[in-house]
């Protein structure tokens, strides 16, 4: 797994089925990457969940959200329309898990995206890293520390 001052590797994915997004198109924003095993999933769901509640806490930070798993863009589509969610979820389906190999959180056993978080400063370089037990919801404290840390620098 990626960890703090490594540069954040670059990569296009699908956000909808017809719109992709390219994680450089937001150096000079704070970014945080969520990756999880599968929508649907129960702690995948509430995690999901979670985020799309702190979203203004991320936005006082100038931080933009991005979930990604190996689920395809209309997968991503009907799950997130169900959630309501209101941020891009990623499809790291073709080919399958690329961009999490490139971040080190690929599950080769399960064939999914470990569950991990990643916090980019506006340069481009992770400034903090977490890897967490894949039936944990890792929640948002250790996100909002990282973006305070940030903040004070």
């Amino acid at each position: 797994m990626l960890q703090k001052n490594t540069v954040a590797p670059d990569f296009t994915l699908f956000a909808t089925p017809d719109q992709k997004i390219t994680l450089s198109e937001f150096r000079g924003r704070n970014v945080i990457l969520a990756f999880y095993p599968a929508d649907w999933s129960p702690v995948c769901s509430d995690q999901m969940a979670l985020y799309n509640e702190m979203l203004k806490y991320f936005k006082k930070y100038d931080a933009e959200i991005f979930g990604i798993s190996v689920d395809s863009k209309w997968c991503h589509l009907a799950f997130s329309q169900s959630r309501s969610l209101h941020f891009p979820l990623l499809s790291d389906f073709e080919a399958k898990g690329e961009t999490a190999r490139k971040y080190g959180v690929y599950n080769n056993e399960e064939g999914e995206c470990n569950r991990a978080l990643f916090v980019i400063n506006k340069d481009g370089l992770i400034e903090w890293s977490y890897l967490s037990p894949t039936a944990i919801n890792p929640g948002a404290d250790g996100i909002l520390e990282a973006l305070e840390n940030l903040n004070t620098k």
